[in-house]
């Protein structure tokens, strides 16, 4: 039988591995989780199929709205099984994006990427090649040029505003895909309506870019990264408070190379019960060894 004196150490080590239990559970159940629910290859043998970039889900997840690399807007019904699964997209319709004097967009001024709805129906998107903003007639593809930013015409063809959120409080957020260096925080960009401002920076953390962002109800972000390696794509999820952007990230999701396809949109909506989900797309660029790919995942908290 050990002594007082180790009794006592006996009962220390006991305190101090029950205390790093107690830690370890309460930081388990603190960090939220995502736990898939579908995964789906969408293919429409069309040739304006393809090229996803930007997703908004609506009406509790029964409706879907994109739009792609050549300047189309895309609506579509979500069909779902009785647990709520998502299993196919029905009732495909599109439409081009178009001049006020109604001519379609061409060339490299088709390039939409970042997309973003206000509860009114009033559809905001963004723009790579030629970079900028616009505010687009979902009814009619009529597109409404906004300010820009002194800093979009540094931004590299291929590296614009890819991610663009629509904030609770009114306020459209957007990132670019590439920061200034390799080690440098990404810049948010907010528009308040009448002009664009640096609002705060996204820590950088490894090789992936922003791709896709939106807000939940709460104002929290979540932005979709991608990074391209020799072995394929790998996508990651991360979360923020808009307000505390250098010291709030949290990581939910990290995937393996080639796990995914070219994950570019993400929506975040609420079903029935008010469970947040987040539904991602991904860009073929209109080329036969890639797929749309549709993924969901229902939050954990």
């Amino acid at each position: 039988m050990p002594s007082g004196a180790g009794q006592l150490k006996h009962l220390r080590l006991f305190s101090l591995a029950g205390l790093l239990w107690l830690a370890a559970n309460l930081c388990a159940q603190a960090t939220p989780q995502l736990e898939r629910t579908a995964e789906l290859t969408w293919q429409i043998d069309a040739p304006w199929f393809g090229g996803f970039s930007g997703i908004e889900v609506l009406d509790n997840g029964s409706t879907l709205r994109l739009i792609t690399d050549k300047g189309r807007i895309i609506n579509a019904q979500m069909q779902r099984d009785e647990t709520g699964a998502l299993t196919a997209i029905t009732d495909t319709t599109w439409r081009k994006m178009r001049y006020r004097n109604g001519i379609g967009v061409k060339g490299p001024f088709t390039d939409s990427e970042g997309l973003a709805l206000t509860p009114d129906g009033r559809m905001f998107v963004t723009f790579e090649l030629r970079h900028r903003m616009a505010e687009v007639d979902p009814a009619t593809g009529i597109m409404t040029p906004l300010p820009g930013h002194a800093d979009f015409a540094g931004f590299g063809e291929n590296s614009g505003l890819e991610a663009l959120a629509l904030h609770p409080d009114g306020r459209l957020f957007a990132l670019p895909e590439r920061s200034a260096s390799r080690q440098a925080p990404f810049n948010l960009y907010s528009f308040d309506g009448t002009r664009w401002r640096i609002t705060g920076q996204l820590a950088r953390r490894g090789p992936f870019q922003p791709v896709g962002a939106d807000f939940d109800a709460n104002g929290t972000l979540y932005l979709l990264e991608r990074a391209v390696t020799p072995l394929g794509f790998r996508s990651r999820i991360r979360r923020f408070d808009p307000d505390k952007t250098q010291q709030s990230d949290t990581t939910l999701l990290t995937t393996a190379p080639a796990r995914v396809d070219n994950l570019e949109g993400l929506s975040g909506w609420q079903d029935a019960a008010g469970r947040t989900h987040l539904t991602l797309i991904s860009d073929d660029n209109f080329m036969a060894i890639q797929r749309t790919q549709i993924i969901e995942y229902r939050l954990k908290e």
